[in-house]
């Protein structure tokens, strides 16, 4: 029998699972071999039997991880995907402040704002984490959103019993194989000396600056790091102060926040 794969979000835009309604002909591919039970944003059916759970967002409520741990009980396989279940995603960032201090920040002192009081338990949520923070996660397939064509390739690899084909160098690489010009060429800040590749370098190539949304390398080449950035009069704490939207668990972390 075909596996059952069943897809769930947490705090998220959801935009990783319309990934794989945009694999178009692809997901003929995948398909093949499983049995979708539960994918809240195509199909109105739902199943608690399944094998393979894909999780999407981060966890911010007791309830929240409540949920996750029985996600987690049900699959023999949880995988986290993209970056808010792998880092914690944007949101993450809210952890530098106190709920009282992010509700101020968003809907101010004002006649108005009575249903953000404090004893909304909207306001009670502990920090977000991802997903690894709280349960065991089998496989990880990072980015803000996913990479349709990795997804497909990563799933076929899982399901047939082989290494999941996720990068492990920095998008340098990518961009160089672009013939991009160096963001630090032009007076821009970018992560990709620290930043897992596999994404194809779209931002740079863009000419935006990359926010490493698909998390960090395992063993980055840090003297050589230190020697480009030494180059344009920089520092990796430099980096770390302007490049935060996808990263901050790694600040949490070095701070020992984890």
């Amino acid at each position: 029998m075909k596996p059952k794969i069943a897809f769930f979000d947490f705090a998220s835009c959801e935009g990783c699972q319309l990934q794989i309604a945009n694999l178009e002909e692809s997901v003929i591919d995948v398909v093949g071999l499983v049995d979708i039970v539960a994918f809240r944003e195509v199909m109105k059916e739902a199943s608690d039997d399944y094998d393979i759970a894909i999780v999407e967002g981060s966890i911010a409520r007791p309830i929240d991880v409540e949920r996750l741990k029985k996600i987690r009980e049900n699959a023999s396989i949880l995988i986290a995907f993209g970056t808010c279940a792998h880092l914690g995603g944007i949101q993450r960032l809210s952890n530098q402040w106190t709920p009282q201090e992010n509700k101020e920040e968003v809907y101010g002192r004002h006649e108005g704002a009575e249903h953000t009081g404090d004893d909304n338990p909207f306001f009670e949520q502990p920090r977000h984490r991802a997903l690894d923070e709280v349960v065991d996660v089998d496989y990880v397939i990072p980015g803000c959103p996913v990479n349709r064509e990795e997804v497909g390739k990563v799933l076929v690899a899982i399901l047939t019993g082989k290494k999941p084909p996720i990068p492990d160098y920095p998008v340098c690489v990518e961009c160089k194989k672009k013939e991009n010009v160096c963001m630090f060429e032009i007076g821009k800040f970018c992560m990709g000396p620290l930043a897992r590749a596999g994404c194809g370098a779209p931002c740079p190539t863009a000419g935006n600056e990359c926010e490493g949304c698909r998390g960090f390398v395992s063993d980055p080449h840090v003297k050589a790091h230190t020697e480009v950035l030494a180059k344009y009069g920089l520092t990796a704490d430099d980096i770390m102060r302007r490049k935060n939207m996808f990263t901050y668990r790694y600040i949490e972390k070095s701070k020992g926040g984890e």
